[in-house]
């Protein structure tokens, strides 16, 4: 586990009800028992604000650091994929993009990997396409300094020729091995913590960890697009069997570390 995706799942999904702020103190209390070193805590801090994800705050118990609006929206509509997939109601539109690409490599990869996250996924080298319109879209084209034309579209031939942009068999075998595998990771962590509250926190936030790793794969398609028995269904009701499950005693945890500062 990378420590700034550790700090990314805290202030995302940990302080969301504490306006998305902490010590740093507190920030290596929280992610030590799932293995992040202060060091590791602290280098993530720094580089996230360079990023414009954190911003210093004085806070009643010292310094500490507060999420930007732009990474507070970023957290809303995780949080929201991750313990609500869509597979909603769908229009039978298209959401497709048309990208002026950034001319370094670089530029190119980190917008490749930006528009993956929200959904999209590259037709072409600058055509990208959702099966919704994605809130983030606009940020995330100012902050690569690039421009885009949006186009809904309902004629599609053939009428699956959006669907295969997507690898639909992997995300299939991916959703499969990670739910064949959770109960025991549960179940490992569980074990690996003395503390009840200690160990339900580090099971949770494992369980939440690998999770939201589909946010970057796992566009949301309407159900009726997917293959019958579609194994993201089942692994998504044993997630959130189980973050609720653990999420009492993991919030006891939670409360009491960050009641020390």
């Amino acid at each position: 586990m990378h420590a700034r995706s550790a700090v990314f799942d805290v202030y995302g999904d940990l302080l969301a009800d504490r306006d998305h702020k902490s010590t740093v103190a507190g920030l290596v209390r929280l992610l030590a028992p799932v293995g992040i070193t202060a060091p590791a805590v602290r280098t993530a801090v720094s580089r996230m604000v360079s990023q414009g994800w954190l911003t210093p705050v004085r806070l009643p118990q010292g310094r500490g650091y507060s999420a930007t609006d732009r990474a507070v929206q970023r957290f809303q509509h995780a949080l929201e994929r991750a313990y609500h997939p869509a597979n909603a109601t769908w229009d039978n539109t298209w959401h497709v993009v048309l990208t002026q690409a950034p001319t370094g490599r670089t530029e190119r990869a980190r917008l490749t990997r930006e528009l993956t996250y929200l959904g999209y996924a590259q037709l072409q080298e600058n055509t990208w396409v959702s099966p919704y319109a994605r809130a983030e879209l606009a940020d995330t084209l100012e902050r690569n300094a690039t421009t885009a034309v949006t186009v809904r579209t309902a004629d599609v031939e053939p009428s699956d020729a959006f669907l295969k942009a997507w690898d639909l068999d992997a995300l299939a075998r991916s959703y499969r091995t990670w739910h064949a595998q959770a109960a025991d990771q549960v179940a490992h962590h569980l074990a690996a913590h003395a503390d009840p509250e200690e160990a339900a926190f580090a099971a949770r936030f494992h369980l939440a960890h690998e999770w939201r790793k589909f946010l970057f794969s796992d566009p949301g398609l309407p159900l009726h697009l997917l293959p019958a028995d579609w194994p993201g269904v089942a692994a998504a009701v044993y997630f959130n069997e189980q973050a609720e499950r653990l999420n009492p005693a993991a919030t006891a945890f939670v409360d009491r570390v960050l009641a020390e500062d």
